[in-house]
């Protein structure tokens, strides 16, 4: 196996979190401050309602699938 696919191997392993970064870092994005504060507030619970009635409605049906949201006519 070449370095290309092992590399290849390795990121289907990653995580979403994980390729986001690993994105991030190949592409030279680095966080502003928006990204700074987003990341904050996340490891602060402040979203934790918001994922909660997320996924109340997920598991109550009243979500539709993002691929069909975005390839509507």
């Amino acid at each position: 196996m070449s370095t290309l696919e092992s590399i290849r191997t390795a990121i289907k392993l990653l995580s979403v979190e994980e390729c986001a970064e690993l994105t991030a870092e190949l592409c030279g994005w680095t966080d502003d401050d928006w990204d700074r504060q987003m990341k904050a507030d996340g490891s602060a619970g402040k979203f934790a309602s918001l994922n909660r009635d997320a996924d109340v409605a997920q598991a109550g049906g009243e979500t539709r699938p993002l691929d069909g949201i975005l390839h509507e006519p």
